[in-house]
C-alpha cells in the first residue's frame, strides 16, 4: 500500500511538472510572438494611425467653461464656510 501511494505522488509530481513546464513554453512563445509583431507595426509604421488618432486636444472653450464652473463652485463654497 505504501508502495501505491509512493508510485502515485511521484506521478502526481511528473503530471504537476509537465503542466508547468507546458504553461511557462506557452507563456515564453505568447512573449516572443508580441514583441515580434510590435516590431514588425513600428518598423511598416502602422502605429502612426493609432497614436495620432488618440491625440485629441480639447478646444479652447471647453478650458474656459471648465475653468468657470471650477471659479463658481469655489466662489460659492467659500460663501457659504
Amino acid at each position: 500500500m505504501a508502495a501505491e501511494i509512493v508510485d502515485m505522488l511521484g506521478q502526481s509530481g511528473v503530471l504537476a511538472l509537465l503542466g508547468m513546464g507546458t504553461v511557462f513554453g506557452f507563456l515564453i512563445i505568447m512573449i516572443i510572438s508580441i514583441e515580434l509583431v510590435g516590431k514588425i507595426v513600428r518598423a511598416l509604421g502602422w502605429d502612426k494611425d493609432a497614436v495620432s488618432a488618440g491625440e485629441t486636444k480639447p478646444a479652447a472653450k471647453d478650458n474656459g467653461a471648465l475653468t468657470a464652473a471650477i471659479s463658481a463652485a469655489v466662489n460659492e463654497y467659500r460663501k457659504n464656510n
